[in-house]
């Protein structure tokens, strides 16, 4: 059976998009890290990974995905500072923050979860921290490296002027090539403006 490599995510505006460009070559210009940017291109905000998912699979984790939104409507997130996991003396991965309506974020992101878990995709370990990655720190940076990396981060400010308006959950394919992971939308379930109310 062919299998997909595949996550349930949130898509960025391309507005925003070019912000995370402007952002990372600001950082830049401050020096050179041994870090491995991630494309603002490719920048999306995941909701859970699946992994391997045979093909048989697609249409059940879409039934599932359209019972996660039922009760969320759509909703709007704000972009704002930057930190770093898992802390600024030793940082691997650095993140933009996201403020805005994340009850309903984590409402949805709970949901997914409940969904997939009889599909056999067990919940994560941790605890869902709602970010955007920036950039991940590579293997052989050394502490020193790391530490004045962490520093920028936290000495460095950031707001973007767009915002993410969620109307949408994504089933992404993932496909890893030797220049760089490749996204492709499979399947797209929409958030209502409303919650139906039952009539009495």
């Amino acid at each position: 059976m062919e299998t997909i490599r595949s996550f349930i995510a949130i898509e960025l505006p391309d507005k925003l998009k070019d912000e995370l460009i402007r952002l990372q070559s600001a950082l830049k210009t401050k020096g050179s890290f041994p870090v491995r940017w991630v494309s603002p291109q490719n920048t999306h905000l995941t909701l859970k990974f699946l992994g391997d998912v045979p093909m048989d699979k697609i249409d059940a984790i879409t039934g599932a995905m359209a019972q996660a939104v039922e009760e969320v409507t759509r909703f709007r997130l704000e972009v704002r500072e930057l930190g770093v996991f898992p802390n600024p003396r030793r940082p691997q991965i650095a993140w933009v923050g996201l403020a805005g309506e994340l009850d309903k974020l984590n409402l949805l992101q709970k949901r997914i979860e409940t969904g997939m878990k009889p599909l056999g995709f067990p919940p994560e370990n941790r605890g869902f921290t709602a970010h955007l990655t920036l950039a991940r720190v590579r293997d052989h940076a050394t502490p020193e490296e790391r530490q004045q990396f962490g520093q920028l981060i936290a000495a460095s400010r950031f707001e973007a002027t767009t915002s993410i308006d969620v109307d949408a959950i994504n089933l992404m394919r993932s496909q890893l090539t030797p220049e760089g992971p490749v996204y492709t939308r499979i399947a797209s379930v929409a958030l209502k403006k409303h919650l139906s109310t039952s009539a009495t």
